[in-house]
């Protein structure tokens, strides 16, 4: 089954906790990496099958957009297929803690 990884970056937590809350519940997707980039920057990245991250990132974009704790949507990307070496150096992967969320 192709699988994608999908990752918004918003500027405010909130902001951030909004489009992870709406992604997972949009869409067949696994929350597998969340962080701090800079400041005040926080990102999030979703795995699962290609069609349903596309989804979970516009649900996740739209509600990120609309709500209204002072946060921004700085960036958004989808990579279809990312390839094994890209899995094996970025934090894209299932590991112990997304593991039993895995859809």
């Amino acid at each position: 089954m192709p699988m994608a990884v999908g990752v918004i970056e918003t500027l405010s937590f909130p902001a951030i906790l909004i489009a992870a809350d709406t992604m997972v519940k949009a869409a067949a997707v696994s929350v597998v990496f969340y962080d701090k980039s800079e400041s005040g920057r926080f990102f999030v990245a979703v795995r699962g099958q290609v069609a349903e991250v596309n989804r979970a990132v516009e649900a996740g974009l739209e509600a990120a957009e609309e709500q209204s704790h002072g946060g921004k949507i700085m960036s958004h990307y989808i990579v279809p297929n990312p390839p094994e070496n890209v899995e094996s150096v970025l934090p894209i992967h299932f590991t112990s803690k997304s593991e039993p969320f895995r859809l």
